[in-house]
């Protein structure tokens, strides 16, 4: 996937950031090129060469149509809940987080709320169930372009339901 200075990009787990440079860099006697990716929640840099973009998950953000399978996945009522332990249940929502595809990041949201109104979240399921909610709240701002509080309210009202 190639990337222009400017265009805005999803890192898996980390959110949604935009392309601030292509900089060329010298290791050890082989120049290749790096995108500068700036993630816009925390600040923090990435830089990933443009042929490693599909294998890190690197991707754009979504579109109208996959925002509104989103809020079909978050509104789905229709899943049988997991009775997997804590820890195994933490695994497997990290690992949906870390492919960086919306509707799994979704899923995990759903499933952490639907959860939580039956019992306690353990503290690291309190952990994911905020980070699934802050990767969606702002890809979904950016792709509608709007705030993130308009957002939150949308969600928040999915949820009360």
């Amino acid at each position: 996937m190639d990337f222009q200075v400017g265009d805005k990009a999803v890192y898996p787990g980390h959110g949604v950031g935009i392309i601030q440079d292509v900089e060329t860099v010298d290791m050890e006697g082989f120049t290749t090129s790096m995108y500068v990716l700036k993630i816009l929640d925390n600040g923090m840099t990435i830089r990933f060469p443009p042929g490693n973009s599909n294998n890190l998950g690197v991707r754009q953000v979504m579109n109208d149509l996959q925002v509104k399978k989103t809020y079909e996945v978050l509104k789905d009522r229709d899943v049988p809940t997991d009775n997997q332990t804590w820890n195994r249940r933490y695994r497997e929502y990290l690992n949906k987080i870390h492919t960086g595809d919306p509707l799994e990041v979704a899923k995990v949201l759903r499933d952490l709320a639907l959860l939580r109104t039956g019992k306690n979240l353990s503290f690291g399921e309190r952990k994911m169930y905020d980070q699934a909610h802050a990767l969606l709240v702002q890809e979904i701002a950016v792709a509608k372009d709007t705030d993130e509080e308009t957002i939150k309210g949308e969600i928040a009202d999915i949820f009360k339901e």
